[in-house]
């Protein structure tokens, strides 16, 4: 493996962590409703554990309002049952062949758990960075130390400089979200 490639595979890596801290920011409860508030719930679909969003299609009809419509509409009582499950403090009520979810007013108090909540997977993502950092690191020392590489000291020392700009862009990206994301909660 040469320092491209290790460059490359530690930003691909990161960039993963980046997206995965926005997909999971994008489930927490804000003063809007939003599908992917509920499109990763787990319901027990005829005993297999199955994404909410591949079972119904959920959408927004209020601003404090969810509506699931379940393809199958034999399913409705197990999504009601997985929703109060989830832990969201939601309570889905049974529309015919439907759910319907109302999403009360948060209070200030949840509204810091929630950002605090968010502050800390922005940490873990952060954690989850400078571990492809290490990594990437690592890969080039054992690459500085294998003499047929042919890599010298000063090529090994700005491979880790230019692994450091990469870890700093990528963690700012993350503040960046973050900040986004507790903004969004505080606003009332």
């Amino acid at each position: 493996m040469d320092i491209d490639e290790i460059m490359l595979e530690t930003e691909d890596k990161m960039d993963k962590a980046v997206e995965y801290l926005r997909g999971e920011l994008r489930g927490i409860r804000t003063g809007r409703a939003s599908p992917a508030l509920v499109e990763f719930v787990k319901v027990d679909y005829y005993g297999t554990m199955t994404d909410l969003r591949q079972l119904a299609q959920v959408s927004v009809p209020e601003p404090t309002q969810l509506f699931i419509k379940p393809y199958d509409a034999s399913s409705v009582q197990a999504i009601i049952k997985a929703i109060q499950a989830s832990g969201l403090g939601l309570n889905p009520m049974a529309e015919g062949k439907a759910v319907r979810l109302n999403l009360p007013p948060l209070s200030g108090d949840r509204r810091q758990q929630l950002a605090g909540s968010v502050k800390q997977m922005g940490e873990q993502a952060k954690v989850a960075v400078r571990n492809c950092r290490r990594d990437g690191n690592k890969h080039i020392d054992q690459l500085e130390k294998d003499k047929s590489s042919g890599m010298t000291e000063d090529a090994a020392k700005q491979a880790k400089h230019d692994m450091d700009e990469l870890t700093k862009k990528h963690e700012h990206l993350i503040e960046e979200a973050v900040a986004a994301k507790t903004k969004e909660i505080t606003e009332v």
